[in-house]
């Protein structure tokens, strides 16, 4: 089957027109990836090389990285390039690869922080069975879901998009191959096909929100019942996790939880969680967690003995 349609390429219109803007923007966004690899990478080689944190939760937190990492790579070498240069296109084959691989790892990473929370859920409101339910076996499953899942959600969105006709203008308003800008630049009617990509991006995001949330309370209520130092250790790592939830969540529901529809406000909130969120996730996991700066720590100074 065959694509129906006369372009071979888009432009992007990126997020300003002004020459100096580009180039502070440029310089901006060069510095939170050299911050967001780093931070990332720093995770994912001390949760490996570090004996202490061979548990469930480090080992979902080193995948998380690892997802952050490769999820800002697929986003950002683009637009930079797009920021260096005046003429800013990308050929349709890359369009929908980079679209694909977004929400492979999008929807990977969401599904992975349910997993985290069904981690901590286990090991604060059923710590005698933790190492039993939680076992290497049923993490590698768990993970191996997250991908999986990832994977259906990001071959459901590109079917619906690979094969639509383009035929006319080919001018995005965006700095990467968003959903909606595509749909609208079709050469027949979207509607129904929007309203699928709601169903499955949307509704996905608010059940799995909610879902986190119903863990989380059970947590909170859980945590009368242990130590003062346990319910600040629990607090302090589930707060973090919380975080980062909220950073991929909110974003999620405001931009398909709605009619299908393209806001100005929606480059901002692309810019949060393709180039922004990735490198904070790091940063709240590692300064709130001291088991993790403990790690570093002596990781940093054996490599240097």
């Amino acid at each position: 089957m065959e694509t129906r349609n006369n372009v071979t390429e888009f432009v992007l219109l990126g997020l300003t027109q002004r020459n100096q803007g580009q180039k502070i923007l440029f310089v901006l966004f060069l510095l939170i990836y050299i911050v967001t690899m780093v931070g990332t990478l720093l995770i994912v080689l001390t949760v490996v090389f570090s004996p202490t944190l061979d548990v469930p939760m480090y080992f979902f937190l080193g995948y998380l990285s690892f997802m952050d990492a490769v999820y800002a790579t697929t986003v950002n070498p683009n637009t930079f390039t797009d920021l260096l240069y005046e003429k800013k296109t990308i050929s349709f084959q890359a369009c929908m690869i980079q679209l694909f691989t977004e929400h492979l790892f999008g929807g990977a990473e969401i599904l992975l922080l349910v997993i985290m929370a069904y981690d901590r859920y286990v090991a604060i409101c059923k710590p005698l069975h933790y190492v039993t339910i939680m076992n290497k076996r049923v993490c590698v499953l768990l993970l191996l879901l997250a991908w999986v899942g990832g994977l259906l959600h990001a071959i459901v969105n590109i079917l619906f998009v690979y094969y639509l006709p383009f035929c006319g203008p080919n001018v995005i308003d965006h700095f990467i191959c968003a959903m909606y800008p595509l749909l609208k630049l079709a050469c027949t009617d979207t509607h129904s096909i929007a309203i699928i990509v709601v169903a499955n991006d949307g509704i996905i995001c608010v059940v799995l929100f909610m879902l986190l949330l119903m863990s989380y309370g059970a947590i909170l209520h859980s945590l009368k019942n242990i130590s003062q130092e346990g319910r600040r250790k629990a607090l302090s790592i589930c707060g973090s996790h919380i975080t980062v939830v909220l950073l991929f969540f909110v974003p999620c529901i405001f931009l398909y939880v709605r009619p299908p529809s393209i806001l100005p406000i929606d480059k901002s909130l692309a810019v949060f969680y393709t180039i922004i969120t990735p490198m904070l996730n790091p940063l709240i996991y590692t300064l709130r967690n001291s088991e993790m700066q403990h790690a570093m720590g002596k990781l940093w100074i054996r490599k240097r003995t």
